[in-house]
């Protein structure tokens, strides 16, 4: 399984238009996820004092657009990253029924996030 961080906000918008796209895909050409342990660590670099946010838990074996393994773009990784740690990006719209799960991106009582057993 793979992960896309997103707001329930994003996420309703997708199963209404029948298709779940992110703002990177326009701006980059690819959706950014993430492997199981480099979800927490994506989030606290990225998404650090947002909240109300959701993981995607994407099957790849269902994706209709295509899925390539890739060193970030980044020139700083986040902390919890190895250099030469290739993360999956998606080139194209993700297909919902290739989401199998949908779950809280919670935050803790110190502010760190936490994601539920997957």
């Amino acid at each position: 399984m793979i992960f896309h961080i997103t707001s329930h906000t994003a996420w309703a918008e997708a199963q209404a238009q029948g298709e779940y796209t992110a703002p990177s895909l326009s701006v980059e050409g690819f959706v950014h996820c993430s492997t199981h342990s480099q979800v927490l660590p994506v989030a606290e670099n990225f998404y650090k004092g947002h909240e109300e946010l959701i993981v995607l838990v994407i099957d790849p074996a269902l994706l209709s657009s295509a899925l390539h393994w890739e060193l970030p773009f980044e020139q700083i990784l986040p902390p919890g990253i190895a250099e030469g740690e290739k993360f999956p990006h998606i080139y194209g719209p993700i297909n919902l029924n290739a989401v199998m799960k949908v779950v809280e991106l919670k935050v803790d009582s110190n502010g760190a996030f936490t994601l539920p057993d997957l």
